[in-house]
């Protein structure tokens, strides 16, 4: 069992930046890799980045590639989502995820969950 635990969100200008963390429980946090997803209203959730289990490879979403970084510190059972040129669309619930294995881009492949860090970018 991993239980999450999002923080870090808030409201922040248009080109600002924050960054999100997600703390994991359970001894078995480097065997898992995790994923950041999002929610806006009205909208399916969707995948933002992941991290593999040794952050050896990460992958991006097309809409935050360049802007957002994942990063994990096993040694801390924590990991991060800097997000930098924040825009208005980046407005959602943030979800963090894990699951064992490699990296994956569908929320429904992933095991467990955190209850979400809301973000809100005003224009």
């Amino acid at each position: 069992q991993v239980q999450l635990v999002e923080s870090g969100g808030g409201l922040v200008q248009a080109g600002g930046s924050l960054r999100l963390s997600c703390a994991a429980s359970g001894r078995t946090f480097s065997s898992y890799s995790m994923g950041w997803f999002r929610q806006a209203p009205g909208k399916e959730r969707e995948f933002v980045a992941a991290i593999h289990w040794n952050g050896g490879s990460t992958y991006y979403a097309d809409s935050v590639k360049g802007r957002f970084t994942i990063s994990r510190d096993n040694a801390k059972n924590t990991m991060y989502l800097q997000m930098n040129s924040l825009k208005p669309e980046d407005t959602a619930v943030y979800y963090c995820a894990a699951r064992r294995g490699p990296i994956h881009l569908k929320s429904l492949e992933y095991d467990y969950w955190g209850q979400g860090t809301q973000v809100t970018v005003s224009s």
